[in-house]
């Protein structure tokens, strides 16, 4: 019989309420309370799952005492609500970024350590099936050597994001999965930004990142994009993969002249050529429901979770510098 794990979600906001709907459906978790700053919205969340709804989180944590709690509160406030919850005893699941500040997050990391908690980062495009699937091949050594990696996040301004910039919103997202199809961090990064319609942060962002392994990486990121486009592509030796995150389709775009030849063989080429193109099946799943499961698993197994504290701090460091070098207009060295 699967063990049951008593949660809670804390900002049941845009993304809070998906999280308080799919703990409801799983097996793994017992829901039993729900808490935001706004009671109305609170009391209809808990309404719609029929579990207790707060309006003061520290008395849902007093009175419920959830074993796992899930943070879904503006960035701000995430290392206050965070640290509370580890002190009160539950492991956490909080969505990225980890928090506003590189210290912020180190200070949350020691404390789950020191507590003997798990904190878990919600970089939940790591959990989009083709990601997973890219991840598997790539780690079979189907590219062959990766020469470039290029992320593409870009849509309308989002009206309900207005404590942070687009970078850190969003950025996080790419730098997480970049790391984990490379398995590396950058050495260096460059970037520019702009600021066109967001009243106090930048709102486009043009990044070019420089990994280990002769590996290059780049971002683009906007709000300013009348239409939503989630895209990652992966360019080797043996051709091109190319992710289309809002469909869950991985393609892959064969160079023909790396068919059935080495590298060393490659040298002695002049370029590349197209060959076939080839769209994988495989099974589709909700990534929040993925994410949630391997939380509530780590907890159930006292396994390490799926994305880190530290996984969560590497992709917000990264973010920050790409900040960083949009407004000094410097080379970022790490």
């Amino acid at each position: 019989m699967t063990a049951t794990i008593r949660t809670a979600v804390i900002g049941v906001g845009s993304m809070g309420r998906n999280h308080a709907r799919v703990y409801s459906e799983l097996a793994e978790a017992n829901l039993v309370a729900v808490s935001d700053a706004n009671p109305s919205t609170a009391e209809a969340i808990g309404k719609t799952y029929v579990v207790n709804a707060y309006s003061n989180y520290h008395e849902l944590l007093e009175k419920e005492k959830p074993q796992a709690v899930d943070v879904a509160v503006p960035t701000a406030m995430h290392e206050q609500v965070v640290t509370d919850v580890l002190n009160s005893g539950a492991h956490v699941l909080v969505e990225k970024p980890i928090a506003a500040t590189l210290e912020e997050g180190n200070r949350l990391i020691a404390l789950a350590k020191k507590l003997n908690r798990k904190l878990m980062v919600g970089h939940i495009v790591r959990f989009n099936p083709a990601i997973q699937e890219l991840k598997k091949r790539l780690d079979a050594g189907e590219l062959g050597r990766i020469y470039q990696v290029f992320c593409r996040r870009a849509g309308p301004f989002p009206a309900r994001i207005r404590d942070v910039g687009v970078v850190i919103d969003l950025a996080p997202h790419d730098a997480d999965i970049i790391r984990f199809l490379t398995g590396l961090d950058p050495v260096r990064l460059y970037a520019e930004t702009e600021q066109r319609i967001h009243t106090d942060h930048e709102d486009l962002l043009f990044g070019m990142l420089r990994l280990p392994d002769g590996i290059t990486a780049a971002v683009e990121i906007n709000w300013l994009t009348p239409t939503k486009i989630r895209e990652v592509l992966v360019l080797g030796e043996r051709g091109l993969f190319r992710v289309d995150d809002l469909t869950q389709d991985l393609y892959f775009y064969e160079n023909a002249q790396a068919s059935g030849l080495v590298w060393d063989s490659l040298k002695n080429l002049r370029g590349v050529s197209e060959g076939g193109m080839m769209r994988f099946a495989f099974q589709r799943y909700e990534p929040l429901k993925a994410e949630l499961q391997g939380f509530l698993k780590s907890i159930i197994e006292d396994t390490p979770v799926p994305v880190s504290g530290e996984d969560g701090l590497a992709a917000l460091r990264i973010a920050l510098a790409l900040v960083e070098a949009g407004k000094t207009n410097q080379v970022v060295t790490f």
